[in-house]
């Protein structure tokens, strides 16, 4: 599968003392003065490894091929959206590349314009009245909603101190509620895997600042009795705040706006095909209906006589989030997005999102010790699974279906998420899949459930096929590994550093 290069390959500083050159400097006479004191001067060469032009080459090319992307394949993992990136986005990122957020207006005009409209495509889009491109990422953008939550409180001399949270949420939502200072109250999943209501109308009162939810929830469930949530909220003044994580599983069909949120955060990096994951880049956007249109974090681009600036700066702002305007370059990616879409395939990113997943939920029906929780109901953009009945027969975890994935060549799905669902599996195929490789994805799924009733032992080993097997996971999370120095002198004592002079 990965053709013939070898992943015993030595390391780079395994070449030390071979004396080969990749390219010649010239040596020059050089009378630069130092203050470094003679203690601190180093006593002999840097220990850099000697190499030629082709091995340094070869070295960092084999690195490429161990990678794995949405360009090579399928990544279905749940709630990330990791969906296919055009390349035209690359190319239009450039344009931005050369720009500064301090030069004068007047040169960037262009720039102006693209997030002037992006801010009303994306109001547009989800249902509000404005938006803001002020945040650096999705997550930046959830914090803002919460900050804005929190301010319009105090404007009113509330004295709110909760904030409800679906126990199904997104891991950062109780995170950006406790930043904020609010004490998190979760409400529980009902049977059939929508909100309580019964509970949430006995949690909600004179404390409540607001509930953070998501519409797909992270089960891949549409909440059918949104307008009442919404209500419920509203009844005591609460904002209602919806985390945009699982917008592409509505996108076209309905807008959170319509529903009664009064905040939306918004990750471009994942609804809006801008490329993430390993740690960014993201990008984001916080929009705001009605009374909380005043909180938005700015400056927001305005348009007077036809030229564009930072004009705009809410009422009651809670100020900036990023130092400067926001991850421009990856905006810009989302604006070709659309741009390309144009209003007729934006309509469709939901429709096809939801009948991608709804095809594999059929692909693997029948399939032994999997099980679907909250059957009754059709996904959305994505579905949780769970392998409890393989573990409780023949000792499969989620964990070992992941392992067993990368060996047949796809990437794992999200697992032990949302925690609500045990041994959980969570798949998100995305509009951009084909009927192809999601029979592919689910002849793999299939396939790794039949052998683990015929040879649990032989699942258990994967993966066999990748570049590394499987982490001994106490050792991996010991704190000392992640040090520099712990990792410099194991490779010192193992022979693959030079020793120090």
């Amino acid at each position: 599968m990965w053709g013939q290069a070898s992943w015993d390959e030595p390391l780079l500083f395994d070449y030390k003392g071979k004396r080969r050159v990749g390219i010649l400097i010239p040596k020059e006479e050089l009378n630069a003065q130092t203050h470094l004191p003679e203690k601190a001067r180093r006593k002999g060469g840097p220990d850099l490894p000697e190499l030629s032009e082709l091995e340094v080459v070869r070295h960092f090319l084999r690195l490429s091929q161990m990678s794995y992307g949405v360009d090579l394949g399928m990544v279905p993992l749940g709630s990330c959206t990791m969906k296919y990136n055009p390349k035209v986005q690359e190319v239009s990122s450039k344009v931005t590349e050369e720009l500064h957020p301090l030069q004068d207006e007047d040169t960037v005009q262009g720039a102006l314009e693209m997030l002037y409209q992006m801010q009303s495509w994306l109001a547009e889009i989800t249902g509000m009245d404005q938006c803001s491109l002020q945040v650096p990422a999705g997550s930046a953008g959830e914090l803002a909603g919460v900050l804005m939550t929190r301010k319009y409180h105090e404007d009113r001399d509330h004295h709110r101190t909760e904030m409800l949270v679906a126990d199904s949420a997104h891991g950062t939502n109780p995170a950006s509620a406790a930043m904020a200072g609010f004490k998190v109250i979760y409400v529980r999943t009902d049977p059939e895997g929508l909100v309580d209501l019964r509970l949430l109308k006995e949690v909600v009162g004179s404390d409540t600042a607001g509930f953070m939810l998501t519409n797909p929830s992270t089960l891949g469930l549409f909440e059918e009795n949104i307008e009442e949530i919404a209500s419920t909220i509203h009844s005591v003044d609460g904002i209602l705040y919806y985390d945009g994580a699982n917008l592409n599983g509505i996108v076209g069909i309905a807008r959170p706006g319509d529903m009664g949120f009064d905040v939306v955060h918004l990750n471009l990096h994942k609804t809006f095909a801008v490329p993430h994951g390993g740690g960014g880049p993201g990008a984001g956007a916080v929009c705001a209906k009605g009374k909380m249109v005043d909180y938005l974090p700015g400056p927001l681009v305005g348009q007077v006589d036809g030229k564009y600036s930072w004009s705009i700066m809410p009422k009651r702002s809670i100020g900036r989030i990023a130092t400067f305007h926001g991850n421009v370059g990856n905006v810009v990616r989302s604006y070709t997005y659309l741009l390309g879409l144009g209003s007729e395939g934006t309509a469709m990113l939901g429709v096809m999102s939801t009948i991608a997943t709804n095809y594999l939920i059929s692909k693997l029906r029948g399939v032994r010790g999997l099980e679907l929780p909250y059957s009754s109901r059709p996904r959305k953009h994505e579905v949780v699974y769970t392998v409890s009945p393989a573990l409780k027969e023949v000792g499969l975890t989620a964990e070992d279906v992941a392992k067993a994935l990368l060996d047949r060549g796809f990437y794992a799905p999200t697992i032990y998420f949302p925690p609500i669902v045990p041994e959980a599996l969570m798949i998100e195929v995305t509009e951009t899949e084909s009927k192809e490789s999601i029979d592919q994805f689910a002849v793999a799924l299939r396939e790794v459930m039949e052998e683990a009733y015929s040879n649990i032992n032989s699942v258990k080993e994967s993966p066999k096929r990748t570049a590394a097997s499987r982490l001994d996971y106490v050792k991996a999370n010991h704190p000392s590994t992640f040090t520099p120095s712990y990792r410099v002198k194991k490779m010192r004592e193992e022979g693959k550093l030079s020793p120090l002079r």
